[in-house]
């Protein structure tokens, strides 16, 4: 099953537009190719606020619903606020934990949006209000539908927000494979951080990842997967500064569904970043993630 979100791109300001329209494409092109069906898909409602309450500061996210937040905080999120950005926000946090709920019986399931690792417990950061990865493992624990999740970023950016956030749990085990110059630019501790250099390509990517896969088995063992899958890694990516191919970028896919595949335990993948020039080239990168997924997992 796909989250897919209708309000993602509408009434947002025409500057956030692209990529964003990347989420109406890439479902289109999943079932025009017949990757997946039009039942495949769900449209989650809003989030109920306890869930993000377990996560977030109270008094953030009540200045987040009455739009109380400064210029300045408006600006370090990266947009500007209104009724439909919060209402967006709060429906994809739904996706991500619908996601988690219906991956404990499908094996696998998708968020067309999310992988919001940038957002802090009080505050919002690059393009990240809430951390819908942090929010559903948060869930599927008090729950007690799993014992531990592993967070696995491949964003070429940090994820910072979602390293901060897990600091203090043993049950949760942030892994992140970022470029090393890229943002943020002051980078929090995750159990387990690869740093890469500008311009890292395929081969050293791969094995990095391998590698780094290798290390959190000697440490944590997931009852649980989220996966955060931007494709801003691409060498056309415009924010990047890494060189992978889209070859390299699908493989990246299919180690880290082969692993879960391995492990037996669900999945839950989240979009992430893609700044490629050509949406086309974001869209099919996306794709390639979706297609990896159902042929290994599916």
């Amino acid at each position: 099953m796909i989250a897919f979100h209708p309000i993602y791109v509408h009434e947002l300001p025409e500057n956030h537009r692209f990529p964003m329209e990347k989420y109406d494409l890439l479902p289109r092109q999943l079932i025009h190719e017949g990757t997946i069906e039009q039942s495949q898909f769900f449209a989650p409602s809003s989030i109920d606020n306890r869930h993000v309450e377990a996560v977030h500061c109270g008094n953030y996210l009540q200045r987040l619903r009455n739009l109380e937040m400064t210029k300045k905080e408006q600006r370090v999120s990266g947009f500007v606020h209104n009724k439909t950005l919060i209402q967006r926000e709060w429906t994809i946090m739904e996706g991500t934990r619908k996601a988690a709920e219906l991956a404990m019986t499908k094996n696998i399931c998708f968020n067309i949006a999310g992988g919001t690792h940038h957002a802090f417990s009080d505050r919002g950061e690059g393009f990240c209000l809430l951390n819908d990865q942090v929010i559903a493992a948060q869930w599927l624990l008090d729950k007690k539908l799993i014992s531990n999740v592993l967070i696995i970023d491949l964003d070429v950016h940090q994820g910072n927000g979602s390293a901060a956030l897990c600091a203090k749990s043993d049950r949760i085990y942030t892994f992140s494979m970022h470029g090393k110059n890229n943002y943020p630019l002051h980078k929090q501790c995750s159990d387990i951080d690869i740093e890469l250099d500008d311009g890292t390509k395929d081969m050293v990517y791969l094995n990095e990842l391998k590698m780094g896969l290798e290390r959190i088995m000697k440490h944590f063992e997931p009852s649980f997967i989220f996966y955060q899958a931007g494709v801003d890694v691409l060498e056309s990516d415009k924010l990047g500064r890494l060189c992978l191919s889209l070859k390299g970028c699908k493989e990246r896919d299919a180690i880290v569904f082969d692993f879960s595949r391995q492990l037996e335990v669900p999945i839950v993948t989240t979009m992430g970043g893609g700044y490629s020039k050509e949406i086309n080239t974001i869209v099919e990168a996306h794709a390639n993630t979706y297609r990896c997924g159902y042929d290994i997992r599916g």
